[in-house]
């Protein structure tokens, strides 16, 4: 009995876990550039004596899913993609550097240019700052040109350009907050040489399969059911257990 129930503890333990992964990809399914969490169920004998009959799965996240997500144009003027690989550096909120895929960029009361999930994105010398534009212009390459206010379109000039880099994808992992950190903290240097482009006016979506993840959650539902049954199951046969001892 005791065997039994830690395999079902086990299970509805491990289907708990794998439903955390997916509601956090289901409730993200609309934030501009999110990289769904992959995972995946593992099984392994439970050694001890006698023969293997009994066995358990472990749940393990398999990493992020780097495929770009769709590309939707706004027109609007600070709304950037990235073409193909490459990410935009941006400060997280403990200070340090990290790295997105979310081009909905605009500017705060102080004129940095931020992320709209607030992350100042990051320059040739730190974060942006834009002073009073009447136009902005974000180039493929990340520079970003400006018409001051009062002035003509002949005196559009770059003020800074977006810190963009292109690292090994096997090399990044996400982090709780949603953004992207390379595995060792090393804070990446801009290399002119990565090539990564900018598309102005458009945005990258979320990449997560909704029918897919809906799927796969109603699957992990009914294996934590059926897990709980197995629980119930294997206090009823205690009970009984315990009666025909009394009886006996």
């Amino acid at each position: 009995m005791d065997k039994m129930l830690f395999i079902a503890m086990n299970g509805a333990k491990q289907a708990m876990q794998a439903q955390a992964t997916i509601s956090d990809n289901l409730a993200n399914i609309s934030t501009v550039g999110f990289k769904a969490s992959l995972d995946t169920f593992t099984n392994w004998h439970v050694e001890g004596p006698g023969y293997k009959t009994r066995v358990y799965n472990q749940f393990e996240n398999q990493g992020t899913d780097m495929s770009a997500g769709n590309f939707v144009t706004t027109d609007r003027e600070l709304d950037v993609a990235v073409r193909g690989e490459g990410w935009i550096g941006v400060r997280a909120t403990n200070g340090e550097e990290a790295y997105t895929r979310a081009g909905d960029l605009r500017l705060d009361a102080v004129g940095r240019l931020t992320t709209g999930a607030g992350h100042p994105v990051m320059g040739n010398a730190g974060p942006i700052v834009i002073p009073p534009a009447q136009k902005i212009e974000i180039g493929a390459d990340g520079s970003i040109s400006i018409i001051p206010v009062g002035q003509t379109a002949d005196t559009m000039a770059i003020t800074d350009r977006i810190k963009l880099v292109n690292p090994d994808a096997s090399k990044m992992q996400k982090g709780l907050d949603g953004l992207m950190w390379f595995v060792d903290g090393q804070q990446l240097k801009a290399n002119p040489d990565a090539k990564v482009n900018l598309a102005s006016g458009v945005l990258e979506h979320s990449n997560v399969n909704a029918v897919s993840e809906l799927v796969e959650l109603i699957q992990n539902s009914r294996q934590f059911e059926t897990n709980v049954k197995l629980m119930r199951t294997a206090q009823e046969n205690d009970e009984v257990s315990a009666r025909l001892l009394r009886n006996s």
